[in-house]
């Protein structure tokens, strides 16, 4: 899967990942591959980041939005 983290004032991620966990406004939730296409907002919290060679790295928002389709995911979000 690929993942970019989009700010207006930079790009935070661009890379494959293996799972992404995004704290969306109803409760967290991940992102694995080949799931279901998605739109949803998300709150303030971390976005926890697996990376293909199974490294973790975090980035805390303050708001955003993700969307999941054919896995390729985009997250636009404010920090």
């Amino acid at each position: 899967m690929h993942l970019e983290i989009i700010t207006p004032e930079a790009r935070l991620f661009d890379g494959n990942i293996k799972l992404v966990q995004v704290p969306g406004k109803q409760g967290s939730f991940e992102v694995l591959k080949n799931h279901a296409p998605i739109i949803s907002t998300l709150t303030k919290g971390t976005v926890k980041i697996i990376k293909e060679d199974d490294k973790k790295e975090m980035i805390r928002i303050s708001s955003g939005i993700i969307e999941v389709k054919a896995n390729q995911i985009t997250i636009l979000a404010q920090v």
